[in-house]
């Protein structure tokens, strides 16, 4: 008979430590902050497979900023789901890290009103300035860079995400701005932004009132990330 740890979390596992440092899908990332975060969490809803979006996200900021089949094969192992039901999960949504990308990834609204303030030119200017193309990362793996649907915010355009922070009005010869923002913000990178989200969730569970800044959740979340390049109409306007 296998040992009580090496068995598959229950449903009625609500609330309680139940895993080895290993299991069958290999060593696990999980903190022991992160399994009770996750069990925080998962107390809260009628069974675990509910709580498999913010699952993810502990994942995502435990194992580097990215979802890897390890991560995705261990929140289906504490969820007590099917692996291939947290993979349909975690690809469907492209807010998640699906493989290695850069400490800060820079995503790009392309969609029709930051199209028509220029998207496609600051775009350009951002693969001249990094070296790179629209889907790949700096040799260095500082940065990554992608073009995105609509982010949100449009009276803001052309609107860049970074981890939580959006950043507004970024013009082609605001590009440099851009980048040195980035690099001086503490929370742009995917850790950051998955701890953010994680703590929104908790709060969330717990009934207060805790927005923190991860970019995500309620307008009040969200502006508090948002970050006007200096000079610009969007920083008049929400000064």
């Amino acid at each position: 008979m296998a040992a009580e740890n090496d068995r598959e979390p229950r449903a009625e596992d609500h609330g309680q430590e139940t895993i080895s440092a290993h299991n069958a899908h290999g060593p696990s990332r999980f903190s022991p902050e992160a399994v009770a975060e996750l069990n925080e969490i998962v107390s809260h809803y009628p069974e675990p497979r509910a709580a498999m979006l913010p699952a993810l996200w502990i994942a995502q900021r435990e194992y580097g900023g990215e979802i890897t089949p390890e991560a995705i094969a261990e929140v289906a192992w504490r969820l007590g789901r099917p692996t291939v039901e947290v993979e349909g999960v975690a690809t469907f949504y492209t807010m998640y890290n699906l493989g290695k990308r850069g400490r800060r990834h820079l995503e790009v609204c392309s969609c029709l009103t930051c199209a028509v303030l220029g998207a496609a030119d600051t775009i350009r200017a951002l693969e001249d300035r990094l070296g790179i193309k629209v889907g790949q990362t700096t040799p260095d793996g500082e940065f990554s860079l992608a073009e995105v649907e609509c982010l949100n915010w449009c009276e803001a355009g052309t609107v860049v995400q970074v981890g939580g922070r959006y950043y507004g009005n970024v013009t082609p010869d605001k590009v440099d701005a851009l980048l040195e923002a980035v690099r001086a913000a503490d929370d742009a990178t995917g850790e950051a932004q998955a701890d953010g989200i994680v703590k929104v969730c908790l709060g969330s569970a717990s009934g207060s009132d805790s927005t923190g800044s991860s970019g995500t959740g309620s307008s009040g979340a969200r502006s508090s990330g948002t970050m006007p390049l200096p000079g610009t109409a969007a920083e008049s306007s929400r000064g």
